[in-house]
């Protein structure tokens, strides 16, 4: 009879179970007779019908499974292991075929979740499980073992919680594979920007591992192509920012930028230098408008800040500097005009001095000195012309009223103070020419007895042979009438400075 210390071990389902006699033979007992007793028989056939179940029923539906614990990225299949004849239990005193089908549904249960467990076991090592998830597989791993012991010990239910314990462990792991991958994705990202290639290579080669051809794998993979390219552009650029080249350093980071869009440090570097760069340009544009300001070159200052309005939209700086322009380019433009004026003044040219203080006055209405400066320049520069005009026609002044308009504007101008040297001589001018046109001039006319003779604006002269008329200096019409004879018009001119001559009005000429 076995003892019931003793370890149970696996049952070689391929042999037919032989009941196990008694460590001892039970004695007889005394007096009685050595042939079989009556029991005998039933219960050798019992016995034999249980050994047909053992041995035609139940290796059909029970096979021995062992778990493959290795941990190496070649997973091991499951294998039927036969326990060997040494290794079969020494059957129980309450063994039945009841029981044994008991133990044979619990086995089967074991070897179904042991089955999954190594299909998942097999998936996960083909995704190299052991290089990013180490320790959770090997827990797992001790899980499916400890089933494994428990198995051998006919323990099918505990060893079935245990294989379901590490199959739970392993789709816990197959079931965050995704993230799995995603972290390291984002691990290549990081070392990207941080220029570890290193790191970088070892995270895609994990995720290539996980999800071959997964999303962004590929896009990282471009990336980390050229990022040897894009470290050496940021070398330049980093070189060039502190020499004070940053238009250098700006085009380094935008070819970086340019074969790694997807690079965040690159864009934040570029907008930072760019900035730097666009207020350097900024101040350049200022202090260029500012000493083209202090030259009055006020086109040039204009241009400048306007550069510098466009490097930085809205600035109020940039428009402030571009009122100044145009307040001092104002105030220049007045003080111009202020002195034009005044030298005009000087010089009595009165409609260029008027000229200047009406321009002034177009710009600012209010300004004192143009508004003044007109008050001055307005009637002297009338009277100007209207001198100007007597000395360049004289003619003019056989008129009695204009000789006499004249001679009221003389008589106003002598009161000016000063008079000025150009004032001066055109008095000067117009008295002589007034004293001139004042003196009359001895015209002989002569006519036929027959002819009536007007002198347009001296006198009608009725018929005459000769006549003599006192004429001021100028220009005269005369016109002599005869029934039926032509009408004649004589137009003549008298002047001091050339000899007078009879003028001869006749109507000769028959109708």
């Amino acid at each position: 009879m076995s003892s019931h210390n003793k370890q149970v071990q696996p049952t070689q389902f391929d042999l037919a179970a032989k009941p196990q006699a008694d460590d001892e033979a039970t004695p007889l007992a005394h007096g009685q007779e050595s042939g079989p007793p009556s029991w005998v028989i039933p219960a050798l056939g019992v016995l034999l019908v249980v050994g047909a179940i053992v041995v035609f029923w139940l290796p059909g539906r029970v096979a021995s499974p062992q778990l493959s614990t290795k941990t190496d990225d070649n997973p091991v299949n499951i294998e039927q292991v036969a326990p060997t004849p040494s290794q079969e239990p020494e059957a129980s005193d309450q063994a039945s075929p009841w029981s044994d089908a008991q133990m044979a549904k619990l086995r089967k249960e074991a070897q179904d979740i042991l089955g999954e467990l190594l299909d998942v076991q097999f998936r996960l090592q083909e995704r190299g499980v052991t290089r990013w998830a180490a320790e959770s597989f090997e827990q797992a791993t001790a899980q499916a073992q400890q089933g494994d012991a428990l198995y051998k010990e006919r323990e099918f239910e505990k060893a079935t919680v245990s294989y379901e314990a590490a199959l739970t462990q392993l789709l816990a792991l197959e079931a965050a594979m995704p993230e799995t991958f995603e972290t390291q994705l984002e691990l290549a990202r990081s070392a990207l920007e941080q220029g570890d290639a290193q790191a970088v290579a070892a995270a895609l080669e994990l995720a290539d591992l996980i999800e071959p051809s997964g999303p962004g794998l590929a896009e990282l993979r471009l990336r980390e192509s050229v990022l040897p390219e894009v470290q050496q552009l940021l070398g330049t650029a980093e070189e060039a920012e502190p020499l004070g080249d940053l238009a250098a350093a700006e085009q380094a980071l935008r070819e970086a930028l340019d074969k790694d869009p997807q690079h965040l440090r690159v864009a934040q570097e570029l907008a930072r230098v760019s900035a730097a760069h666009i207020q350097e340009q900024f101040n350049d544009a200022m202090s260029d408008g500012y000493l083209a300001l202090d030259e009055s070159r006020f086109d040039s200052a204009r241009a400048a800040f306007r550069l510098a309005d466009k490097l930085q939209p809205g600035s109020a700086e940039a428009a402030s500097a571009l009122q100044e322009v145009a307040a001092a380019q104002t105030a220049a433009r007045l003080a111009s005009l202020q002195r034009t004026g005044a030298k005009a003044e000087r010089n009595e040219a009165w409609q260029d001095a008027l000229t200047a203080y009406k321009a002034a006055l177009e710009i600012d209405a209010n300004i004192l000195f143009a508004r003044d400066g007109l008050a001055r320049s307005e009637p002297r520069a009338r009277l100007d012309k209207q001198f100007q005009a007597a000395i360049d026609e004289p003619n003019r002044l056989a008129d009695v009223a204009v000789a006499e308009l004249t001679e009221t504007l003389i008589q106003q101008a002598a009161t000016f103070q000063p008079k000025g040297p150009v004032l001066t001589e055109q008095l000067r001018k117009l008295e002589q020419l007034l004293a001139l046109a004042n003196k009359p001039i001895t015209v002989t006319l002569q006519s036929d007895l027959e002819t009536e003779v007007i002198v347009y604006k001296v006198a009608r002269l009725g018929r005459f042979e000769q006549r003599q008329l006192d004429l001021r200096p100028g220009t005269y019409t005369a016109v002599g009438t005869r029934n039926g004879y032509r009408d004649m018009r004589r137009t003549f001119e008298i002047r001091h400075d050339s000899p007078t001559v009879p003028i001869v009005i006749a109507c000769t000429e028959t109708i």
